[in-house]
């Protein structure tokens, strides 16, 4: 029972700490600019799936204007 509670105990330490111990981008600069700028298009693009599922990029129906979304 008590190896099994250190080995949980030691997991859980190891796998909380992992960012810290294990750096995610290259040392090298030239590689660690282009995974910083691949990571950040990749934000860019999830915020803006984020506002299609929520219809948020769409016009607001409260406007006083009326505007058909259908082809005309």
């Amino acid at each position: 029972m008590r190896r099994w509670l250190f080995l949980i105990l030691l997991a859980s330490t190891t796998l909380a700490n992992t960012g810290c111990f294990i750096n995610i981008y290259s040392s090298d600069p030239n590689i660690r600019m282009r995974q910083l700028l691949n990571q950040s298009e990749d934000l860019r693009v999830v915020e803006e799936e984020w506002m299609r599922i929520w219809f948020t990029d769409q016009p607001s129906h409260l406007n006083p204007q009326r505007i058909h979304g259908g082809i005309q």
